[in-house]
């Protein structure tokens, strides 16, 4: 389950990819979740609730936001692995974290959901044998592969540990 070549995502995931230290998805699952596992415990529910400017998320919102946005990538990343031919479709993250109400909620629950994702996510991607890793499907108009979609959410999560370190803290 090695890094995937460029040609097997959009050009703009490379980003997120690029911050995966791990050449395999397996053990940069197991290596992320012990980091998020501290970083989400060093949250308290007052702080929870800061955004660094206005219109910008809580870290409510934007902890809902990576859950919201992990549940999708393994849609796609499952529905690519079984060969699924209907292009899917993309979201619009703004208005899923509007229509969350994350701000409503505890913030150990939006924790403990997390976590619950990301060990499902870990399954699903441990379910795939190396063709379903390798299949391809379209999302939002742009191929890509079964791995890429692993690699893909773990950037994602990094991508936004770093904004949380750099803005929120």
């Amino acid at each position: 389950m090695f890094k995937p070549s460029p040609n097997t995502y959009p050009p703009y995931f490379q980003k997120y990819i690029d911050l995966v230290p791990e050449e395999d998805l397996l053990t940069g699952f197991v290596n992320q979740s012990l980091i998020i596992k501290k970083l989400l415990g060093s949250i308290t529910e007052e702080k929870s609730t800061y955004a660094y400017a206005i219109y910008k998320w809580t870290l409510k919102d934007l902890l809902q936001h990576l859950i919201d946005t992990e549940r999708i990538f393994c849609y796609r990343a499952l529905c690519f692995a079984r060969s699924e031919k209907v292009h899917l479709p993309g979201f619009d993250e703004n208005d899923y974290a509007v229509n969350a109400g994350a701000n409503d909620r505890a913030w150990q629950n939006i924790a403990d959901e997390f976590i619950a994702v990301r060990t499902a996510t870990e399954l699903l991607f441990k379910s795939f044998s190396e063709d379903a890793l390798s299949r391809m499907g379209i999302a939002n108009n742009i191929l890509t592969s079964t791995i890429s979609m692993g690699f893909i959410t773990l950037g994602h999560v990094y991508h936004h540990k770093k904004i949380i370190e750099e803005r929120y803290f």
